[in-house]
């Protein structure tokens, strides 16, 4: 009997094993370190307002700067970012709490915790570890966008607007991209109305458009971290639907089901060359589950005829939920 068990899945199987469960903690945790990296060393630095409630705690830190020197002296009298980002969050959780539910929070507060924690640890540059404000705003927007991938990936989420959406959703037939577009469009044009930075002031230079300049570095950001999140699931979220034929269809498919734990088709087929009856296997995986597909189809019928094809996308059970809204 063919063994593969040591290749199988955790993510899988149909109830989570506690090791998996503590794994999607850590990338949680860890993930999202370099969000408040790019924070801390090229947002804050560069006094870009960028979506979501992290834009929305940069503003309230550049706004209070010097107001507050005895409370925050190591932040310029500023209210620092991690402090407005954990109250935030607390409020919306408990509002989120009652609303849309609680199991909903959990994993939240994990990420609410781990942003507040890395905000905290992580020094502000008094100058961006990338000077030029146009590739500060790409390549920042961009790692910030992969690290969220991670923490989407993992389940989890950085709390702020996502739990607003969430909010309005449960109340309002709106959908959760437009109301999280919506959210970013407001926060990131509100930089127009906010003081310029010593960085940003230039003599002889019209402050309306050095306003207009800082609000396109929001706008730049917002759209690198989209680009770069959407780009990190695709890859993650990848799947191959095969096709096999094989007289061995049976050993195969049950090879297929037990040890992958994917869902098996057999189709009923004709060779029109041989008008002779053929069973034919359908299975959707994972891209990374395909070698592990291949290898059980090879040791059970190398003769088989294999056909693997890249889908779009792949919902309902063991693969991602539909969204309808």
């Amino acid at each position: 009997m063919l063994r593969f068990d040591k290749y199988v899945n955790p993510h899988n199987a149909p109830q989570k094993s506690r090791a998996r469960m503590i794994f999607e903690y850590l990338v949680i945790i860890i993930g999202i370190a370099p969000m408040a990296l790019m924070v801390n060393w090229v947002l804050l630095p560069h006094a870009f307002v960028g979506g979501g409630l992290t834009g929305i705690c940069s503003a309230i830190y550049y706004v209070t700067g010097g107001l507050f020197p005895s409370l925050f002296p190591e932040y310029g009298g500023a209210i620092p970012v991690w402090l407005t980002t954990f109250v935030f969050n607390i409020i919306l959780l408990l509002i989120a709490g009652f609303t849309v539910g609680w199991r909903f929070c959990i994993r939240t507060m994990v990420g609410v915790a781990a942003i507040t924690f890395w905000y905290r640890v992580i020094p502000i540059l008094p100058k961006p570890i990338i000077s030029d404000p146009w590739l500060g705003a790409i390549i920042g927007g961009f790692v910030f966008g992969l690290s969220l991938g991670c923490v989407l990936a993992a389940n989890g989420s950085s709390g702020g607007t996502d739990i607003v959406a969430m909010i309005i959703n449960h109340y309002h037939n709106i959908s959760l991209g437009n109301i999280m577009l919506a959210c970013d469009i407001l926060i990131i044009a509100s930089a127009f109305f906010l003081p310029l930075p010593t960085s940003m002031q230039a003599d002889g230079v019209d402050a309306n458009y050095l306003h207009i300049k800082r609000v396109l570095y929001g706008v730049a950001m917002t759209i690198s971290y989209t680009v770069a999140v959407d780009w990190l699931m695709a890859r993650i979220h990848r799947s191959v639907h095969f096709l096999i034929y094989s007289s061995k269809y049976d050993e195969i498919a049950t090879a297929i089901n037990t040890t992958v734990n994917r869902g098996v088709t057999v189709l009923d087929g004709t060779g029109w060359y041989s008008q002779k009856p053929v069973k034919v296997i359908s299975v959707l995986v994972r891209k990374p589950e395909s070698p592990l597909v291949f290898s059980m189809i090879h040791e059970i019928d190398p003769n088989a005829l294999v056909s693997i094809a890249d889908v779009s996308g792949v919902f309902g059970s063991g693969f991602d939920k539909m969204k309808v809204k």
